[in-house]
């Protein structure tokens, strides 16, 4: 009865020792950014996906003759027998690789720049000193206690 008591107690105080872990955890600077990140990165994709199949592929289209992308595709099999048709939609994956460009372009500017910033913020933390400092008076009194007591070690 004793073992089976203390066995219960065993996985309780686990249980409440894996909850504070992950507590602990959860609540890390990095995961918080990382958070973060994530939703303004969601935010962000939508933005540049509207920009590329509201402005960007339109003004190609026109460009292209009056080609509207969202609607090039490939009939691979007909509808037949209330059976749907098996359609190659390759004006759509054109406007995901124009949208995945954009993108990764966007994030490669994001990290250069912050690189960047980061680079600099370490060259002003670099402190030349442009002269030694004086020592204390503290240090002056130690250095002559020094030297006297090497004075009368050698006499």
């Amino acid at each position: 009865m004793d073992l089976e008591r203390s066995g219960r107690m065993e996985t309780k105080e686990k249980g409440r020792g894996f909850i504070k872990e992950f507590k602990d955890f959860a609540m890390k600077g990095n995961v918080i950014d990382l958070a973060v990140g994530v939703i303004i990165g969601r935010a962000f994709n939508k933005i540049v996906t509207s920009l590329v199949n509201d402005i960007i592929m339109p003004a190609i289209g026109v460009l292209l003759g009056g080609v509207n992308f969202a609607t090039l595709s490939y009939v691979l099999k007909p509808a037949m027998d209330g059976k749907e048709a098996v359609v190659l939609k390759y004006g759509s994956f054109i406007q995901n690789v124009v949208d995945f460009l954009i993108i990764s372009l966007s994030v490669f500017i994001f990290v250069k720049f912050i690189s960047k910033i980061n680079s600099k913020k370490k060259e002003k933390k670099v402190i030349t000193p442009s002269e030694p400092s004086k020592p204390t008076r503290e240090e002056e009194l130690l250095t002559e206690i020094r030297d006297t007591l090497k004075k009368i070690s050698n006499k």
